[in-house]
């Protein structure tokens, strides 16, 4: 975000020796063999099966136990999701019963306090619940903007936790993070392979066609998000993957920017290019788990994670991509991780039914705060006074206002997430809180 400032990159060593830096990789994600994508190996073989998931549980038991090495007690963030209730389940088989903590909110659209409620019961953790109401969350603001050393759109969750966490005494806590990208849980392992094979068969079309087709289908279809990616996937701007993840379609962005520097764009888009040539070899399940974990998870929750817990002294550790099961994971073909009956089955089937169904079977929730509502209310004025006056502000030089106020627009009118809002004041509050400008 700095210029001349630059971050060492995962899985890199730097070495700094007679006036020069050397920079070397030491690990990747990646597998150095293709996986085989023979999946009917397990299909029907139910020892196959049973041995396999044997294995990744003495794997997953190894990690966890080793993260847990501490001369504190160490505690657990526990979402009532698949991946940390797992975490719970082999700490209780460990016999250890360990402090738990989860976030409660009131609007019971984002309330996840029945599932917590049903791990803990289920492994006799020392449950805390922690009420977190519109006034914790937008006192916690400046806070987290204050301690967050790139700006993200994601953390103030973090931030909450980990607050109440250091404050019952827990210096060191477990995370389920990691087990989304490992285990394919999210929608990304079903969407993204399809829309690949979508631009494959698009691709074959003329360009001369592809763009015009494009742009009416957006003539015709409401003005959604889906419907720009949709649009901009049919321009073939962008691999379905990064499109999927992107806040804002190349299209928009360029409106959004007054001007384009290209030479930054470049540099921009390079390491996420360099991690799609590393993952084009893979199948297209594995594909999507290195680039989950080598985009998302490492640009923003593992930094907004470390970061946000680091803010009140709080280590958190995250044993489901402890490298040795990561390696495991991904010599396996990427078919094996997908099951029509049940998320994540290999991590399901390693906990041996010990998961409570209601937790196995529950609807995907991620671990994120009322946002939508929030900034329909009380976080409104501050938000919308913020993007008025961007104009005037560090990013003034930088971006289109009339632009940045039609993204406010589309979120008010509910053409647009509130995720593409909050980006942009986080950017306009983080530049101003340290003295940066464009």
């Amino acid at each position: 975000m700095i210029q001349s400032v630059s971050a060492l990159q995962a899985g890199h060593y730097a070495v700094w020796e007679n006036g020069r830096l050397k920079d070397t990789r030491y690990w990747d994600l990646a597998p150095h063999g293709q996986a085989s994508t023979a999946a009917s190996y397990l299909v029907g073989n139910q020892t196959a099966r049973k041995d396999l998931e044997d294995d990744i549980y003495a794997t997953l038991d190894q990690a966890v136990r080793m993260q847990t090495v501490s001369d504190v007690p160490v505690g657990l963030f526990l979402s009532g999701g698949i991946d940390s209730s797992c975490l719970a389940g082999i700490l209780s088989r460990a016999g250890i019963r360990p402090n738990t903590f989860s976030l409660i909110f009131r609007e019971a659209e984002y309330n996840e306090a029945e599932y917590s409620r049903a791990a803990a019961r289920a492994f006799g953790t020392q449950h805390q619940e922690i009420m977190v109401s519109r006034g914790d969350a937008l006192d916690a603001i400046p806070l987290a903007l204050r301690a967050m050393d790139q700006p993200t759109i994601d953390g103030l969750n973090t931030y909450l936790i980990a607050r109440q966490t250091r404050a019952a005494g827990i210096k060191v806590a477990l995370s389920g993070l990691g087990g989304d990208e490992m285990f394919a849980g999210y929608s990304s392992f079903r969407d993204v392979p399809r829309m690949e094979r979508f631009d494959r068969f698009w691709g074959r079309w003329p360009a001369v066609l592809r763009r015009p087709l494009a742009r009416i289908f957006s003539s015709l279809v409401a003005d959604t998000d889906q419907n720009r990616k949709i649009a901009a996937m049919g321009e073939g701007a962008i691999h379905p993957y990064f499109l999927g993840r992107a806040l804002f379609t190349p299209g928009q962005r360029s409106s959004l920017l007054a001007s384009i520097d290209e030479a930054a764009l470049a540099r921009a888009n390079a390491p996420l290019q360099e991690s799609l040539r590393h993952a084009r070899e893979l199948d297209p399940i594995n594909r999507v788990s290195y680039l989950e974990a080598r985009c998302y998870m490492l640009n923003t929750l593992l930094r907004d994670s470390d970061v946000m817990s680091m803010a009140h002294g709080l280590e958190l550790r995250v044993p489901l991509i402890d490298h040795p099961l990561a390696d495991k994971l991904m010599a396996l073909p990427g078919a094996w991780k997908l099951d029509d009956k049940m998320p994540k089955p290999l991590l399901v089937g390693a906990l041996k039914g010990a998961l409570p169904d209601e937790i196995v079977h529950r609807r995907k929730q991620g671990f994120t705060l009322p946002f939508e509502r929030w900034l329909r209310e009380n976080l409104r004025p501050e938000v919308e006074a913020a993007l008025q006056k961007s104009g005037r502000g560090p990013l003034g030089p930088l971006l289109n206002q009339e632009s940045l106020m039609q993204v406010w627009d589309d979120f008010l009118n509910q053409r647009t997430s509130w995720s593409r809002v909050w980006s942009l004041y986080v950017l306009e509050r983080w530049c101003e809180v340290n003295s940066v400008s464009a």
